[in-house]
């Protein structure tokens, strides 16, 4: 949402987009999970007392309106981009399916996975280790506000301690807020490596790529 505090900000989009391309043009296979909390969350309807499960499937069609527009930002840098989507949406993307998925990003193409899990009660968190895991991605990385992984929130801590490196147990016992217990058990599991880093600092993703130190990894 960048500046504009709710929906899309079209500056924002396109610096993320044009961040994407970098990673791209260096060979790299990239799949790209996106939240919807700029325009709608589930937990926050929850707390205005609306039905979880209905927040949750707002917010996963919150999730297919940002997948669209990345996806004109990524096309409009000659980037070809399938969107899959685990709800039915027929008309504006594709149904999730692992294999096509798969042949999509052998053929070069970005693809961006909307929809979360197509389920109510699971966070972006977890639909992006999910969708990770079944791709076979070599590595995770979630794009945050904030440098990395602290030991309490540096928004509101000027004492937070920052974490070059953490375990997945740490993060587990500690509670730390890196990713949701469900999507850290499940990269556990599978021995697939996080890394939590600030998308806002220029060139971020692509230096991660490039095997520059950026960001806490939470790995075993």
């Amino acid at each position: 949402m960048g500046k504009e505090g709710y929906g899309i900000d079209p500056d924002r989009l396109a610096d993320i987009a044009r961040q994407v391309k970098g990673v791209k043009d260096l060979g790299v296979s990239v799949a790209i999970v996106i939240g919807g909390g700029n325009i709608y969350r589930g937990i926050r309807a929850e707390r205005q007392g609306m039905d979880r499960a209905t927040g949750d499937y707002i917010g996963m069609m919150a999730t297919v309106m940002n997948s669209l527009a990345l996806q004109e930002a990524l096309e409009k840098l000659a980037c070809p981009t399938r969107v899959q989507s685990a709800l039915e949406v027929g008309r504006v993307a594709e149904p999730y399916i692992r294999r096509k998925a798969i042949s999509h990003l052998e053929e070069g193409k970005i693809v961006v996975f909307a929809g979360g899990t197509g389920s109510p009660f699971f966070t972006t968190d977890t639909a992006a280790a999910l969708r990770a895991v079944e791709v076979d991605a070599d590595v995770l990385l979630k794009a945050t506000r904030v440098k990395g992984v602290y030991d309490k929130d540096p928004e509101s801590h000027e004492d937070a301690r920052f974490f070059d490196e953490i375990s997945y147990m740490e993060a587990l016992e500690r509670r730390l807020q890196v990713m949701d217990a469900t999507a850290i058990t499940l990269c556990m599991e599978h021995k697939l490596p996080i890394i939590v880093f600030n998308l806002l600092e220029k060139d971020n993703l692509r230096r991660i790529i490039v095997g520059e130190k950026v960001g806490t990894i939470v790995r075993g």
